[in-house]
């Protein structure tokens, strides 16, 4: 009977104490039969929220079931009061194990204070102080004043821990008459600085993603001495979590595809921008309008970031049932939203979570340690291809895990409904590792693009394609230049996508073509979490030994990979070499198509 917090916690990158998020009620979960008991029983299925203690899996449409209230649909607005993990082990050993969510309860003293018997939501505030909380603090924020003036309050449309949402009226000027979503957080909740560049953050990142057509549509920010107010588009169709509850808990395939298509869309959007959600979930994906075939809004940026190209952020955020593994290790990138993608697609496909316990702490070992079941109805019944797609996002490896953009492309989805496929910017990262490699592992990787088939073909010609080569079908610097360009908005700025340039400087006096921008994109790491990967290997050793490889004496192989002197080579490289003539070995040729890393060369000694 374990419940969970919708939004755990958040930590600073630079390493500032953890940071915690208002918590909703998972999804499935039932309203308390009681006001102020926070106590909520859990099915592994989607469609039920059930009073029983049993987790027993339960079938659709039981008398039992009794799904979540729908609200109106709302940007940014989360669930009711917060739930908290019961204190109550299942199982009951002496020393349990430890939790990651263990110091959730602490983070949001941090993050938002120390709780108070109660907090005035109008009046009696302090000037830009709001309400007397977190006094000394600055909670001007700059933003346009007169909110009052310009827009007429309707009715309250959702809440969450840290404001709620309503519906309003533009009462003036060229947008008069129109319905607008309104997005109130008190200042008197903003006690502590992380919490004000919280609600700054969110601002810039709405402003700047703006235009995208299923992101929800960002109008402006307003500011009193009491609130802020981000006015946005008001989205009517329902959250995609009342959708799936409304079909039982699943979607066909083709009808998943609609959804995870705007989805993947967005999401990609985002990170070629440098952009990271953080908290995907079918709570923060509403419908614009009641229709079956109308937009899809991902909204609630409250927890995303910016996020550089090589940047890892170690902050733990999101929701317990779509939080990616790297999260909970505090070591994580855009990949961790694909992560949540792929537990959406799962719940799309078969009505059920692919990771499930009684308590938050248990959800977390499930993410970290279980492996989703694909043996139970309706798996057998769907598409191989289905099938493949999500457990390529559900790759615990996120350098295994497929981009956005690359699920854009894969043979189950982009087929749906003339996809344009989107830039990635894990090609640039790619092309950046492959120019600072050595020769000889630049001629073991255009070994490994000889053996990639039509499928892993489509996506790298898609993005060559989006480079716009030269008539004689080859990229420089400027090609690259001017994609960023086109993709250009304020927020990439802000994530200094563009400082990538540098690291391929180049190519700028130099072209690439398509075969060697195959055997720079290629991801070794994701080829090998392919069945076939074995096969990949040993085809591309063949080539490299007709093509390739030479004979080499560990000095000069240290020397290749850049090896430190204080590196004892003949221990680490000894295995790399075959004895017969001094050429790679097919173990030497495998790990020189990873390269060296750090982390490898310390599990090496």
């Amino acid at each position: 009977m374990g419940g969970c917090h919708a939004k755990p916690l958040t930590q600073d990158a630079d390493g500032s104490p953890p940071r915690a998020a208002p918590a909703t009620p998972p999804p499935g979960c039932a309203t308390p039969a009681t006001p102020g008991k926070k106590h909520w029983a859990v099915s592994p299925f989607f469609a039920f929220s059930t009073p029983s203690p049993s987790p027993a899996h339960h079938l659709f449409g039981g008398s039992a079931a009794s799904p979540r209230k729908s609200s109106p649909a709302h940007p940014g607005a989360g669930a009711g009061s917060a739930p908290t993990t019961p204190a109550r082990r299942l199982l009951r050993l002496p020393f349990p194990p430890p939790s990651p969510a263990k110091h959730i309860r602490a983070a949001l003293a941090r993050r938002h204070g120390p709780p108070r018997p109660s907090i005035p939501e109008e009046g009696g505030g302090e000037g830009e102080g709001g309400g007397g909380g977190g006094r000394g603090l600055d909670k001007g924020f700059g933003f346009n004043k007169g909110f009052a003036a310009k827009y007429d309050m309707g009715d309250e449309v959702g809440r969450g821990h840290f404001g709620y949402t309503c519906a309003a009226t533009v009462k003036k000027g060229a947008r008069k008459g129109e319905s607008v979503a309104v997005k109130v957080i008190p200042k008197a909740k903003m006690t502590t600085s992380i919490a004000i560049e919280d609600v700054r953050r969110e601002v810039k990142i709405l402003k700047a993603l703006a235009g995208n057509k299923n992101l929800v549509q960002f109008y402006d920010a307003y500011e009193d001495n009491e609130n802020v107010y981000i006015v946005m588009e008001l989205c009517e169709g329902g959250e995609l979590l009342d959708r799936i509850l409304s079909r039982g808990g699943k979607y066909s395939e083709d009808d998943a595809k609609a959804v995870l298509v705007q989805i993947l869309n967005v999401v990609a959007f985002c990170h070629i921008q440098g952009v990271v959600h953080r908290d995907l979930k079918p709570e923060n994906f509403l419908f614009t309008s009641k229709d079956e075939d109308s937009h899809l809004k991902a909204i609630d940026f409250g927890l995303s970031d910016f996020v550089k190209p090589d940047e890892r952020l170690n902050d733990i955020v999101g929701s317990a049932y779509y939080v990616a593994p790297e999260v909970l290790h505090r070591c994580y990138s855009t990949e961790a939203d694909v992560w949540s993608i792929g537990v959406i697609a799962y719940i799309l496909l078969c009505g059920s979570r692919p990771f499930w316990a009684r308590t938050e702490s248990g959800i977390f070992r499930s993410v970290l340690k279980a492996d989703p079941s694909y043996n139970e109805a309706p798996w057998p019944s769907l598409t191989p291809e289905a099938m493949d797609f999500v457990k390529r996002l559900l790759c615990k490896d996120p350098r295994r895990r497929m981009t956005a953009a690359q699920a854009l492309s894969h043979p189950w989805i982009r087929n749906y409904n003339d996809i344009k496929l989107p830039l990635d910017i894990l090609i640039f990262r790619l092309i950046k590792a492959y120019i600072r490699s050595s020769s000889l592992r630049k001629a073991a990787l255009r070994a490994l693009s000889k053996t990639l088939t039509v499928d892993e073909l489509f996506y790298l010609k898609a993005q060559f394609s989006l480079l716009e080569p030269d008539r004689n079908g080859c990229i420089t610097l400027d090609n690259i230049r001017m994609a960023l360009t086109r993709e250009a908005t304020d927020a990439m700025k802000e994530s200094r996508v563009q400082e990538i340039l540098v690291s391929l400087s180049a190519l700028q006096y130099r072209r690439m073509d398509f075969q060697e921008f195959c055997a720079a994109a290629v991801s070794v790491h994701q080829l090998e979490a392919l069945d076939r990967w074995e096969q990949h290997a040993r085809s591309a050793y063949e080539h490299f030994e007709k093509d390739g490889n030479r004979a080499i004496v560990i000095d000069e192989l240290a020397s290749e990979l850049g090896l430190s002197p204080s590196v004892p080579l003949h221990v680490v490289l000894q295995d790399w070499i075959r004895h017969t003539d001094g050429k790679l070995s097919f173990l030497g040729f495998v790990k020189l198509l990873h390269g060296m890393s750090s982390r490898s060369m310390s599990k090496m000694r």
